[in-house]
């Protein structure tokens, strides 16, 4: 396994050594959009980066420690915003039937988008924000906004708060896993993971998945 990841690591580090805050900014509007890219292996290892010696680059400058921290977290919503906001204009423009009928082509299947608008329909303007804290309906949110005309600043209020929240989760784990690497301690990296991965699984399940599955009456044969 190691060796099959060792290549991709060493891409990203290597783009963020090139890119700076860039990379993250264009990475995490990619994970707010239609690609199923995790921001969980965005800004972790450029937290990383940016808490050791290396530090990351921002404009003219390499910042390190916590003001890299900072400026991470805002690069992270600011991209989140971005391909938000995308998704919620591309529904917005498109209309329901049109997604429905061909977002299957996008990776988005017309249950995905009926799962979505449950979501949303159940948790409102307070589930834009959820939304950002949430594996699969987070790239999702923005299409039921969109096809139900939710004000834009509204939506884009909630998806800068949820975002920012993620983005400084993910900053702190990536500093906290990335020195326990470097300490060698193997299976507190391990228990760390382990630990993330269970929390967002139950909040996964507590609050999203009960509400996207379809209801009884959907299963039933017509």
């Amino acid at each position: 396994m190691k060796e099959l990841l060792q290549p991709m690591v060493d891409w990203y580090f290597s783009v963020l050594s090139t890119w700076g805050v860039w990379a993250v900014v264009l990475l995490m509007a990619v994970e707010s959009s239609i690609v199923p890219l995790p921001s969980e292996v965005v800004i972790p290892p450029a937290a990383h980066l940016a808490w050791s010696g290396e530090g990351i680059s921002c404009l003219t400058w390499r910042l390190h420690g916590w003001p890299a921290q900072g400026v991470l977290v805002a690069a992270g919503t600011l991209g989140s915003w971005v391909g938000a906001a995308l998704m919620y204009w591309i529904a917005r423009a498109a209309g329901r039937p049109f997604v429905l009928r061909y977002g299957k082509f996008f990776l988005i299947s017309p249950a995905k988008v009926k799962g979505a608008e449950r979501w949303a329909a159940h948790y409102g303007a307070l589930g834009i924000f959820a939304a950002r804290l949430l594996p699969v309906v987070r790239h999702l949110i923005g299409i039921p906004a969109g096809i139900v005309r939710m004000n834009f600043w509204t939506y884009s209020l909630y998806t800068v708060l949820g975002s920012a929240l993620w983005s400084a989760v993910l900053c702190w784990l990536g500093v906290k896993i990335g020195g326990e690497i470097s300490n060698g301690a193997m299976h507190k990296v391990t228990l760390w993971l382990v630990g993330f991965v269970g929390v967002i699984g139950i909040l996964y399940y507590l609050f999203v998945h009960r509400h996207m599955k379809p209801p009884a009456a959907d299963d039933a044969p017509r």
